[in-house]
């Protein structure tokens, strides 16, 4: 006779689109549940780990946590909680973590309703039938449409199952059955009972999301006398334990100074080696303790794996069987990572400069990172990168900027594929909210860049929704046109919708390029003489060298110009007074905005202190002999 696993762990992952309020939900789950002491420092959006995730307010990687609640009989039951992020760039680490839970909990805002992102984790959710408990957040929004909200999910459910196979379209029904819950994560309260618009929901606490957790999310399945079946989720690192695997243990029990079956892949084919596990951790709200001994259905961590991954099984020495990889969905934008090769190259002593290290932090990236895929060029110093959106590139790029790493990153492309003979390109899904006066304006800015529009409605506030299908080429260097066209007042979001034939020729920069034409320093006199050439990136002086784009051009064509120029001095003109003269504030370029900005023949040099465009070709005439052969294969192509 069989002893069941124990019922004291649920293991659930909050989903949502992004600012939708995941994480500030998860802070008062955390300190209702007494995860904090009494006199600890307050600290908003305690999972957001690392300055980029504090900085930017988004969750980049899927982290756990355990919420230990008390129950009226005694008795304590673990709630493993998964924080995913919410942006699509990132949804690698939401299919990751949802490998590692039993049911749901899908946030939604209760004025912007169900997005992109929160099609793409239900989709996810439902394929794996797991249970979903919807979760109305906000809704002490001045803005809140509650009941709007609740039938626009409940339609997407309805939406969803209708094109998911029948144990999806089962999950999606018994969500519909399921309670809805109405709160407001900043104020730490939840509510079964619909509160009015704007309003936050008439409770003291968010004691009933924890009864529908424990009422609706399912125990696990798994059996403690089964043998040992722990799967590897999530990949950590400790300054005395080394690498640490973050497991999910299916079946048995995993006890510290236990020799396990390692079953693992190298090279694509399975290897099952000996090993032992040197120390095992629990999770008590945020921090890790060590412990004995995991059973069925929790989550630890455990050390004495140097070389583990994602996706390797650790099992039972008698009787090893090992569980299905980790499987995500393929990436669709890549660019093009090396050493930094302009002429201001290693100004700085002390940062990283060689293909050897860059190399060795991109196999790092790797191990953790599920979703990223490094690929060969055949050049011993530049690789490409593929991942699912260009933030995702691009907060990889940043997080080597802050190590020290100086690069050259190439304008990001998309992944293209043939089927049938015929070249694909993938297409995204995009959602944007503006003010209704802006209308006109965004659908010719998505009309240019090969964008249909599917569907389009009115909230009646002075807003308007459109949805577009359109190229994820479309999509790259979109942004801050579009926050241009809008005032900065519009919000765009966008998942991954599929495959589908090459749309043709999109031209999305209408503008040319100023180009440096000799090394040196950026002099005052030069940016007055040429201040009505166009916006400058760079200010009096600033370091120069040839091919290196100093600005933009208004004209499409790209202009080569001295901005080194010195002011003639003569006995005349020293005795006369300088008329002081104001020039207009160059405009600061970020890594994102600098990727975005680039053209085909542009690249970025990313350095610790500074970020700057460069043409790939610095020397004005292999440039020109560039765009000769360019126009000899158009025409030959014709």
């Amino acid at each position: 006779m069989t002893t069941p696993a124990p019922t004291t762990f649920r293991n659930v992952a909050i989903v949502a689109h992004v600012d939708h309020g995941k994480t500030t939900l998860v802070d008062a789950m955390l300190r209702q549940s007494g995860a904090f002491e009494e006199r600890a420092e307050a600290i908003d959006r305690v999972m957001d780990s690392g300055d980029l995730e504090k900085e930017k307010g988004i969750t980049i990687l899927a982290k756990n946590t355990a919420v230990h609640k008390r129950n009226a009989d005694g008795s304590t039951t673990v709630i493993n909680v998964i924080d995913t992020p919410g942006h699509a760039d990132f949804g690698g680490e939401v299919e990751r973590g949802l490998s590692m839970v039993d049911g749901v909990v899908l946030l939604v805002d209760a004025s912007e309703g169900p997005l992109p992102q929160t099609r793409f984790v239900l989709r996810k959710a439902l394929a794996a039938s797991l249970p979903v408990i919807l979760v109305v957040n906000k809704t002490d929004r001045p803005d809140a449409r509650i009941e709007e909200v609740v039938s626009e999910s409940h339609d997407l459910l309805l939406d969803l199952a209708s094109d998911l196979d029948d144990e999806a379209a089962e999950a999606a029904e018994l969500a519909l059955d399921l309670p809805v819950l109405y709160a407001s994560g900043r104020e730490g309260k939840a509510s079964m009972k619909q509160p009015e618009n704007g309003h936050a929901p008439d409770a003291e606490n968010l004691d009933e999301l924890f009864e529908i957790l424990l009422s609706y999310i399912p125990a696990p399945k798994g059996n403690v006398d089964a043998p040992l079946q722990a799967h590897v989720t999530n990949l950590d690192a400790s300054a005395f334990l080394g690498r640490l695997a973050l497991v999910r243990i299916h079946n048995g029990e995993l006890n510290k100074g236990q020799t396990v079956s390692w079953m693992r892949e190298v090279n694509g084919e399975p290897v099952v080696q000996k090993a032992k596990i040197t120390e095992l951790l629990t999770t008590i709200g945020v921090e890790r303790v060590p412990g004995e001994k995991g059973v069925a259905g929790d989550i630890v961590a455990v050390a004495g794996f140097s070389d583990i991954m994602i996706g390797d099984t650790l099992a039972d020495l008698e009787n090893p069987v090992a569980l299905p990889r980790i499987t995500v969905d393929q990436p669709a934008i890549s660019v093009t990572i090396g050493t930094n090769t302009s002429p201001l190259v290693g100004r700085v002593s002390g940062h990283k400069l060689t293909a050897r290290m860059v190399k060795s932090r991109l196999d790092q990236e790797l191990v953790g990172n599920v979703s990223l895929k490094v690929l060969d060029v055949g050049r011993p110093d530049a690789w490409e990168v593929q991942g699912r959106g260009e933030l995702a590139l691009a907060i990889l790029v940043e997080q080597m900027r802050r190590e020290g790493f100086e690069l050259t990153v190439g304008k990001p492309q998309v992944v293209t594929k043939q089927v049938d003979g015929k070249l694909h390109e993938p297409f995204e899904e995009l959602t944007i909210d503006t003010p209704e006066e802006h209308l006109g304006n965004v659908t010719q800015l998505l009309a240019a860049r090969k964008g249909k529009m599917v569907q389009m409605a009115n909230h009646g506030a002075g807003w308007v929704r459109m949805e577009f299908i359109v190229p994820s080429r479309g999509l790259i260097g979109f942004r801050t046109e579009f926050l241009t066209d809008t005032r900065g007042t519009g919000i765009a979001n966008a998942v991954f919708h599929g495959y589908a034939p090459w749309a043709g020729e999109i031209r999305a920069r209408h503008t040319g390029s100023l180009v440096s034409d000799r090394h040196g320093s950026v002099t005052p006199f030069a940016m007055i003489q040429l201040a009505d050439r166009g916006t400058f990136f760079v200010e009096p002086g600033a370091d120069t060298y040839e091919g290196m784009v100093v600005g933009i051009n208004p004209r499409q064509e790209d202009l080569d110009i001295n901005v080194t120029r010195e002011k003639k001095l003569t006995n005349m003109r020293q005795s006369s007074a300088d008329v002081m003269e104001t020039l207009a504030k160059p405009k600061k370029l970020d890594l994102e905005m600098a990727m975005e900005f680039c053209a085909g023949d542009e690249c970025v040099e990313v350095t610790p202190e500074v970020v700057r465009v460069r043409k790939v070709h610095l020397d004005s005439n292999e440039r020109a002999r560039e765009r000769s052969r360019s126009k000899s294969r158009d025409k030959a192509a014709l």
